[in-house]
């Protein structure tokens, strides 16, 4: 393996690796449970942007059913974010399969 190439091809990698962070700082997801008296929405990076909840959701007698509301809208955020990601990073990275990229 030529190194001049190796590093021609880190350098390409590091560019569509830039590049793939700005459009992930871009994503912005909404999950929801409970027939959408919880919302969640998290960025790119996952972290949680806004929480919404349905006034009939505060009720003090069940904290624990609105803990569990949360807990399953961020759940949904988080896969939405992970699916867009995975078809962000596909099409920047043209299917090139990355050991130890987990998405």
């Amino acid at each position: 393996m030529n190194p001049f190439e190796m590093v021609k091809n880190l350098k390409n990698l590091e560019g569509t690796m830039n590049q793939m962070k700005e459009e992930l700082a871009q994503i912005s997801e909404t999950g929801s449970s409970g027939g959408n008296i919880v919302q969640v929405t998290l960025n790119g990076k996952f972290e949680i942007t806004a929480i919404k909840l349905d006034p009939i959701a505060v009720d003090p007698r069940d904290v624990q059913m609105l803990q569990d509301l949360i807990v399953a809208a961020h759940h949904a955020a988080m896969e939405k974010v992970q699916e867009k990601i995975q078809e962000k990073s596909g099409s920047l990275l043209g299917g090139m399969n990355i050991p130890g990229l987990k998405l």
